[in-house]
């Protein structure tokens, strides 16, 4: 009775257990929000914060704690998650996916189960069960065999029995801790940590943690006028999933995208262990402990967001919408921003003045921003599959806040003129955006290459290195057909391996040069791009044939020192090809030469076998000794041609290896 009384108490406490209602959120663009927590705590009372299960992670990581007054902060729990394989773990069973009744009786083989067929109830133990297909018309039908109380083995089906049951009660509770274990690891509800309190008195007890939450989003509205400057409006939208309302909170909305990831701290690891004996039973020690490299030092808690300053005055908010009244124009927008702004490190707060509710499952748009900013109209061109170039404009952003990343809806004349992205962007920065085909204006391309333009010739220890160009013009022919004139910007693809030569561009991105054109009313104009590659080829001279150094000596963008020095080499290099052309005319010669020989000594060996040709062998006899003596007349002249290239070629290597330009 006494313990039962006990766990009474601990109920009671748990329901009576402080709440502390939510009182700033700050909404990331990465998919956490985080939250700040305040109210009055008692001694001796616990103060009790609910969360989803998929939240405590990031809870856990996060929680920060400030206790103000006389009580003092005396430690936090929370509901623990086991993992499910370690509930079910030393449990007999194992149920799956769509599994039959008869496979989970033939685990428990040799356990008790009762049976009930009408007015009939049979007690057995578990031989075995299955599953019984009697044929293709028949459905399946499952079995189970028991061996009864009295003595009797019975196989029964299980679909004709009105109740089944196990008659051990801790079977029964087996069962149903495993059931329970499946609907836990299933469940989606609240997990709950609690702050205990102790002290003298009362405390003020502050909470701020990082949960996930959806990234909230912006769109702008962008004004132009005929009249006065333009005016950029923007909204936030936000979603409140949390499962509790927002009531009169301070919301600030941060641009910016800080790292952050998820740690499972949440679900209690299991390590594996080795196994250890002591040293009477093992001969060797199986733990070897290591020495600290380094140690890290504890990580400060995230602060809270600062208090957001009030914004000097109310009228700069309705300034805009007064200007467009006094220039005769209705505004398009009457909605005040009251969000304050500031740098936050590298990050940039929207912080709303007024206090925000936001119910749970509701979402919200709220004015953030209402300014002027710097914006010009102009056309661009940058999709070479239309014709038609975009209505675009180019801001600058003169508000002195970072305007976030999101869709623009931009009015112009006081009526609507189409849609854009923007990306986020700095104060100060400068961006385009385009939000409609402009239909007045037609653009065509043309295109043209020239290519082995000789741009630099350079040699060094016998290898040539030239340097060619192969140069490209893209020619854009833009008409405008409308009666006013226009700014176009051509949007020309920056390719790494060529050059920019003209003309020079307004602006450059990462992959590719802006051109701006100016078109006259019902005009035409004209835009060419000229671009040039450097191809660097080299070669070894000693190699190349007199042709080749002739081609590079009549180049006009080889100076003439370098000229100079290259027919010297082009000399050497036709003397070299003259010689050459004697040694082979030499060898050509002795070997026609010795193939007439051959001829006359088959004759000579054919005659000596007939009578009577004497005088014709003697013939033959004083022609193939004039044939040898050629021969060696011509050898002798080959040795010295061959010498004489022998010496010319290192006269080549020497110039080659004196000259450098």
């Amino acid at each position: 009775m006494k313990a039962l009384w006990g766990f009474a108490a601990g109920l009671a406490l748990m329901a009576g257990a402080a709440e502390l209602p939510v009182r700033n959120v700050t909404l990331y663009k990465h998919g956490v929000g985080y939250f700040q927590r305040s109210g009055e705590v008692l001694p001796g009372q616990p103060t009790r914060l609910d969360f989803r299960a998929e939240e405590m992670n990031d809870v856990l990581k996060s929680l920060t704690l400030a206790v103000e007054g006389g009580a003092r902060m005396a430690g936090v729990r929370y509901d623990s998650s086991e993992p499910l394989s370690q509930k079910i773990g030393g449990l007999p069973l194992r149920l799956d996916k769509q599994q039959p009744l008869s496979a989970l009786l033939d685990q428990l083989k040799g356990s008790r189960l009762q049976l009930r067929f009408g007015t009939e109830t049979l007690t057995g133990v578990i031989v075995g069960a299955r599953t019984v297909s009697p044929g293709r018309e028949q459905p399946e039908r499952e079995q189970v065999s028991l061996l009864l109380e009295s003595g009797e083995l019975r196989t029964l089906d299980l679909t004709a029995a009105a109740a089944i049951s196990f008659p051990e009660p801790e079977l029964q509770r087996q069962l149903g801790r495993y059931l329970e274990a499946l609907s836990g690891a299933r469940s989606t509800e609240k997990r709950s940590v609690y702050i205990d309190a102790a002290g003298s008195g009362k405390g003020r007890l502050t909470a701020s943690y990082m949960i996930p939450v959806p990234v909230w989003k912006s769109s702008y509205r962008l004004v132009l006028r005929d009249r006065g400057e333009p005016l950029v409006e923007g909204w936030a939208i936000i979603d409140n999933t949390t499962g509790e309302d927002w009531d009169n909170v301070r919301l600030s909305l941060i641009s910016g995208r800080p790292i952050s990831f998820i740690s499972n701290l949440y679900e209690p690891r299991y390590p594996r262990r080795e196994v250890a004996e002591l040293p009477e039973t093992a001969a060797v020690a199986p733990v070897i402990h290591a020495g600290a490299v380094a140690e890290s030092a504890a990580l400060a808690p995230p602060e809270a967001p600062a208090a957001m300053a009030a914004r000097p005055e109310v009228a700069r908010r309705r300034l805009a919408a007064m200007e467009l009244m006094r220039a005769g124009e209705p505004p398009v927008t009457s909605v005040e921003a009251t969000a304050d702004t500031r740098e936050l490190g590298e990050l940039f707060e929207y912080g709303f003045s007024h206090p925000v509710t936001v119910r749970r499952n509701e979402s919200a748009m709220l004015p953030f921003l209402q300014d002027k900013i710097q914006a010009r109209k102009l056309l661009i061109h940058s999709q070479e599959s239309s014709i038609h170039p975009l209505h675009a404009v180019e801001l600058v952003n003169t508000t002195g806040k970072t305007l976030d990343g999101g869709p623009v809806t931009v009015f112009d004349g006081n009526a609507y003129a189409g849609e854009a992205l923007m990306e986020t962007f700095k104060s100060n920065d400068k961006r385009l955006i385009s939000y409609a085909v402009d239909l007045g204006t037609r653009l065509t391309t043309q295109f043209d290459s020239r290519g082995d333009q000789v741009r630099e010739i350079h040699l060094r220890r016998g290898v040539l290195t030239a340097r060619t160009a192969i140069q490209e013009t893209r020619t854009y022919n833009v008409r405008n057909v409308d009666d006013k004139a226009k700014t176009l910007l051509i949007e020309h693809a920056a390719r790494p391996d060529f050059k920019l030569l003209r003309p020079e561009a307004a602006e450059k991105t990462a992959d590719s040069y802006r051109f701006e054109v100016k078109l006259q009313a019902r005009g035409s104009a004209g835009l060419a791009v000229v671009e040039e590659k450097l191809i660097e080829t080299t070669h070894v001279v000693a190699s190349q044939t007199p042709d080749f150094l002739l081609a590079f000596i009549q180049n006009k963008e080889l100076n003439s020192r370098a000229r100079q020095q290259l027919e010297r080499v082009l000399e050497l290099k036709n003397r070299i090809a003259a010689n050459a052309r004697q040694v082979r005319e030499a060898e050509g010669e002795i070997a026609t030469l010795t193939r007439d020989q051959e001829r006359i000594r088959q004759n000579l060996a054919s005659l000596r076998a007939v009578s009577g040709q004497q005088e014709q062998v003697q013939i033959f006899a004083r022609e193939l000794t004039a044939k040898e003596a050629r021969i060696y007349e011509v050898q002798k002249r080959l040795e010295g041609l061959r010498k004489t290239q022998s010496e010319l070629e290192s006269q080549l290597q020497a110039l080659l290896e004196s000259i450098e330009f």
